[in-house]
């Protein structure tokens, strides 16, 4: 996909502000002067708020919403151009922004008729969405795998600060679904509750990182992540110490699978000077410094 359209499908997620206050209008003489906004576990409000109060908190968090998401794929857009990877991060920001409307639908719904807020049904199909999404993307990403050679580095980096913070969030899930009854959000909140756990297992295990004379590759317990072929990587660099992601190597890419696109790679990692010494510069490949 060239930039126009993905322009065009960037600015297209803005008509989800308007329908919104479009909705609130069409019952806005229907609505209670004090709104539920806020449902406890059971379902049942225990917050409310003015009307006008409500209908300005729907369009900020909905414009608030938009503009980190504009913000995303206009650095996307800027950096390179738009590939399939992208256009799938752009479909999972419309799918996020569908489930923001049904939620203030639902709050709407529920002033004007008293039935229940489904929120268990979001919960759910955000968590799918947040699945799908990361193995689109991962498929997408991964390349065709190197042949078989010696590795002139290995190396395994993981974060335990990273995987705590994740065990904390599923500690707080557990907590949450053994408080609520409602069956909908226990299924939807059971889907976080795994997502979390994976990730805080992957975070713990850390990925591998191997350098051989055919490239690249990037791997997480059970999973092959990402392979860069020798012929694609450009130039390189060895970077300093960051406190986001440690020492990084750091090349310029370009391939088949990242549909021309030049792509830059940061590996979370510690100096492979041999690889960079033995394999890179043999390869006439451009290096540079910061």
């Amino acid at each position: 996909m060239n930039r126009k359209p993905f322009s065009i499908l960037t600015a297209m997620m803005w008509l989800v502000l308007p329908l919104t206050a479009l909705r609130y209008g069409q019952v806005w003489d229907e609505l209670p002067a004090r709104m539920a906004t806020h449902f406890g576990a059971n379902g049942q409000p225990d917050g409310w708020m003015p009307r006008e109060v409500s209908f300005y908190l729907a369009l900020g968090v909905t414009a608030f919403t938009l503009v980190t998401f504009t913000a995303i794929a206009y650095a996307i857009q800027k950096q390179n151009a738009p590939d399939a990877s992208s256009t799938a991060l752009l479909g999972f920001f419309s799918l996020v922004l569908g489930f923001l409307f049904y939620v203030n639908n639902s709050v709407l719904e529920r002033n004007l008729t008293g039935g229940p807020v489904s929120i268990g049904l979001v919960l759910i199909g955000l968590a799918f969405a947040i699945i799908v999404f990361a193995l689109i993307y991962l498929g997408l990403q991964r390349g065709s795998t190197l042949p078989a050679g010696r590795a002139f580095a290995e190396e395994v980096h993981g974060s335990r600060t990273w995987a705590m913070v994740f065990l904390i969030f599923t500690a707080l899930e557990i907590a949450i679904f053994a408080s609520v009854p409602l069956a909908a959000i226990r299924v939807g909140i059971a889907l976080m509750c795994l997502l979390f756990l994976l990730i805080a297992v992957h975070a713990w295990s850390g990925f591998e990182y191997r350098f051989s004379a055919s490239g690249v590759e990037i791997s997480t317990p059970g999973f092959r992540l990402r392979s860069i072929p020798l012929s694609h990587i450009r130039a390189c660099r060895i970077e300093g110490w960051s406190p986001l992601r440690g020492y990084g190597f750091a090349g310029l890419a370009t391939g088949a699978h990242t549909s021309g696109a030049i792509r830059w790679f940061t590996f979370r990692r510690r100096m492979a000077k041999s690889f960079l010494d033995t394999t890179i510069r043999r390869a006439s490949c451009t290096t540079w410094t910061k």
